[in-house]
């Protein structure tokens, strides 16, 4: 006879895993306080290592913070002075260019054939009186020249037969008629020797004409090449090798970047703190430095569309700085002034709340702070913290009460 099967109740099933879960929750509760216990108070627990640095009361001056732009110091464009076709350019874009550097040249053929055309009139004028025609002495006595001279001679020997002919007119030998000829013979010598002079002096004239030609033959020679002007670097080159090119053609333009000019406006109300000879802090988004420029000129008015003053400084470039840069810049408007400082690296905020972490009995502490100005590596800090405290500098994830030790 078959034996019934078994049949477990379904309740006492539910009833088991419930017991289970309840045994396996109590064992985990049991076993988090005690590994929890023995990680707060497990000996080998380290302090962490902080770096810190005391606040500081330092000199940073009161400022007026203004924002500005950045601009040639000069600008020029090079031209050519002569018309010609462009031989040769030395330079381009962004060119470093040195004064009396060679930017350009003309071909020079023609030039050169003037020059040699004015130094031949020249030896021909110099020829005309009596003088050698390569020498450089232009000076010439009239009296002393041929053409004088021969009118010279001529003039005398009338003048003695005309005095002749009156003596013996007066003797009564020689009739009135003949001195009458004599006479006029020692008039035309007269204006003969006048006209020689004339024409000595009109010689004399034309020398100096050609040897002013030849002197702005040889100057359009020389400036068929195009030097730089001052020290800086090519901004744009407007001219190519072949072209032809007017007088005063542009051919590169040039800007002196170092120092460059720092121009900003500052308000009416700062205008009064604002001085010549007063430093300026000025610094570039993207760049983690900051330069030091001074001011050099300012407006002798207020505009009156933005009731601003115009100032411009001059600020020393290492290569970094580029004309037309947007810039901030700190104006020191009183060097004597300080604050209490700490770096910016110093400065935790969150939720708009501005903290320190300073050091207390081994362990940080959090303390809320006031900021005041900013410079490039300092944050003043109004209220808070005292001078000669020690603060964390890069926290990190530091918590307060953690325990620290200074590095």
């Amino acid at each position: 006879m078959a034996l019934p099967k078994s049949r477990i109740p379904v309740k006492l099933i539910f009833l088991c895993l419930a017991v289970l879960l309840l045994i396996g929750t109590t064992a985990c509760k049991s076993d988090y306080p005690a590994s929890g216990k023995a990680a707060t108070s497990d000996p080998k627990a380290q302090p962490r290592q902080v770096k810190t640095v005391k606040v500081a009361e330092v000199p940073i001056g009161e400022t007026v913070v203004v924002n500005g732009n950045l601009a040639a110091f000069d600008h020029t464009t090079v031209g050519m002075k002569v018309p010609g076709r462009l031989q040769t350019i030395s330079v381009d874009l962004g060119s470093v260019v040195h004064k009396g550097q060679v930017i350009a040249q003309l071909e020079p053929q023609d030039y050169k054939l003037r020059v040699q055309q004015a130094e031949a009139a020249l030896a021909q004028a110099r020829a005309r009186l009596g003088l050698s025609p390569d020498g450089a002495d232009d000076r010439v006595s009239t009296e002393e020249t041929g053409t004088v001279r021969q009118a010279k001679a001529v003039l005398e020997d009338a003048k003695l037969k005309r005095d002749r002919a009156a003596k013996l007119v007066q003797q009564g030998i020689t009739p009135r008629a003949e001195y009458d000829t004599v006479d006029s013979e020692y008039k035309v010598a007269q204006s003969r020797y006048q006209d020689a002079l004339e024409e000595i002096r009109n010689r004399q004239g034309l020398l100096a004409q050609r040897r002013s030609e030849l002197a702005l033959a040889k100057q359009q020679l020389a400036d068929t090449i195009v030097y730089a002007p001052m020290e800086g670097v090519v901004q744009e080159k407007k001219a190519s090798v072949g072209e032809y090119l007017a007088a005063g053609a542009p051919v590169v333009d040039m800007v002196r970047i170092d120092p460059l000019r720092l121009r900003v406006d500052v308000p009416e109300r700062e205008s009064h703190n604002i001085k010549n000879g007063q430093s300026v802090r000025v610094t570039v988004e993207g760049d983690p430095d900051s330069y030091l420029g001074y001011i050099k000129r300012l407006s002798p008015t207020i505009t009156e569309q933005n009731r601003m003053l115009s100032v411009e400084a001059d600020v020393r470039n290492n290569g970094r700085l580029r004309p037309g840069a947007f810039v901030k810049a700190e104006i020191v408007t009183n060097q004597t002034a300080s604050a209490v400082t700490v770096p910016p690296n110093a400065i935790i905020t969150f939720a708009g709340i501005d903290k320190v972490i300073i050091i207390e009995g081994g362990k940080a502490l959090e303390k809320a702070v006031t900021l005041g100005r900013r410079g490039s590596d300092w944050v003043e800090i109004k209220a808070g913290v005292n001078v000669g405290q020690a603060v964390v500098v890069d926290p990190g994830n530091l918590q307060s009460g953690q325990a620290v030790t200074e590095n």
